[in-house]
């Protein structure tokens, strides 16, 4: 398939997962996403699904990962299935030489990849995109610990479910979410959302973010579970750089 096949496929799919509902339980939950939708196959079909249990990682090449965020106007978007916060153009994340410009990062809870068979309270998704169209999440396991800073920004401004809410004059860094060690975890998997689209490359941090308390409760309030469950590996080889 050409790149211009890939992208229209990857646009029709994702606007059909914003017209169809979907969810976390009842008839809509994970294991029922295929049967919505022909468009959302690959969520039952898919050999390369994501999340995943972190396990016997080899050790990969050393971590070659940059990071040029810049600040951006504070955009939330409560979307129904999880806060999302929309970052402004001219971002980017170079990753063992490939340039991906940050999208918008959003949060799940619990955690949906487990480190060793263990899940953490809630897990940070900085989605990219480069210039092919491919993209390349970078994750963070969150643990109970110290406050963000930009996260109460973030809760704060919160709008009812279905609505965005700008604020113009308050500026973000999404530096501000990642951890100090850029160790992390590689591997090929999908979005863990309807279409459930393959090809996306994953980044994962081994060392995990800290939100307050009070933080995650918040979150949890508004959703309690918003994670899909595990998905088999297949074969998939889980590098490590550090």
């Amino acid at each position: 398939m050409t790149v211009i096949g890939m992208l229209l496929l990857l646009s029709t799919s994702v606007s059909a997962a914003a017209t169809i509902h979907w969810g976390y339980g009842g008839s809509e939950n994970p294991t029922q996403w295929a049967k919505l939708s022909n468009d959302f196959a690959l969520c039952e079909l898919g050999r390369d699904q994501s999340p995943i249990n972190i396990q016997d990682a080899v050790d990969g090449s050393p971590a070659k990962i940059t990071f040029n965020y810049n600040p951006s106007p504070l955009e939330v978007v409560n979307n129904g299935h999880t806060i999302q916060v929309n970052y402004a153009p001219g971002s980017t994340v170079n990753i063992n030489g490939d340039k991906y410009s940050l999208l918008q990062f959003h949060f799940h809870t619990p955690s949906e990849h487990n480190i060793n068979e263990k899940a953490a309270a809630m897990e940070l998704h900085l989605v990219h995109r480069n210039e092919l169209g491919q993209l390349a999440v970078v994750g963070a396991m969150i643990n109970k610990g110290k406050e963000n800073s930009l996260i109460e920004d973030v809760w704060k401004n919160i709008p009812a479910v279905g609505e965005t809410n700008t604020v113009s004059d308050r500026l973000v860094n999404a530096t501000d979410l990642l951890p100090k060690s850029k160790a992390y975890y590689s591997y090929e998997g999908s979005l863990t959302t309807p279409p459930c689209s393959e090809g996306v490359k994953w980044n994962l941090f081994v060392e995990p973010l800290t939100l307050s308390e009070a933080q995650i409760d918040a979150f949890e309030k508004m959703y309690q579970v918003d994670a899909r469950p595990l998905q088999p590996i297949n074969g998939r080889v889980v590098q490590l750089h550090r």
